[in-house]
């Protein structure tokens, strides 16, 4: 919150929530996927390269903390670890992919290509470590008798499951708005844009 206050101009404040409605909407669109897990996408690089990857931290923090209080949706005992991966992995990932990848330009297909690339990333990176969350769960948590207490499918089951799909499909649906959504507000609102900002 302190570094929120400190980056983010009051005027832009309801860019956040803005960007947290955008993020809960995005992200109810579960997909079933082969090995028993789902597929979304999250908003939390555009979030990132617009308003700074701080302010996507909050935002998409609040959005998986109502989904889980309210909704049922994520379980309130993985709040800490869903947190971690979609609004603090993807976030950071993004941004830093979007700044090394963009070079000096403000325009471009440089700057198109590091838009998707910072998307596209940042949400495949968060599926991996994910996947090594539920996967080493039987190893770390089990009964007595051997019986996985939590996620049953090991390391082999959940990182290709998990992996796979992200990379294939909602990885590069979330590198394409990223790009899209990205490309519109330096269109029409270039002095939002924060990694343009924050060379």
């Amino acid at each position: 919150m302190k570094k929120l206050k400190k980056e983010l101009s009051a005027k832009y404040i309801p860019y956040l929530a803005m960007a947290a409605a955008f993020s809960f909407l995005i992200m109810m669109f579960n997909i079933p996927i082969p090995g028993g897990t789902t597929g979304h996408a999250v908003g939390a690089g555009i979030i990132a390269t617009l308003l700074g990857p701080w302010t996507a931290v909050i935002a998409v923090s609040m959005v998986l903390i109502i989904q889980a209080l309210v909704f049922g949706d994520g379980g309130i005992t993985a709040i800490g670890a869903n947190c971690f991966n979609m609004a603090v992995v993807i976030p950071f990932v993004s941004y830093w992919t979007f700044k090394l990848v963009k070079g000096e330009g403000v325009s471009g297909r440089r700057v198109s290509a590091a838009a998707f690339l910072s998307g596209y990333l940042g949400l495949s990176i968060a599926s991996i470590i994910t996947a090594v969350e539920l996967g080493i769960q039987p190893i770390i948590a089990h009964a007595a008798d051997g019986r996985p207490l939590y996620a049953p499918y090991p390391l082999s089951v959940a990182l290709p499951a998990m992996a796979l799909e992200h990379l294939l499909v909602f990885g590069v649906v979330e590198g394409t708005i990223t790009m899209l959504l990205f490309k519109y507000f330096v269109k029409h609102e270039p002095g939002l844009v924060y990694v343009l900002k924050n060379r």
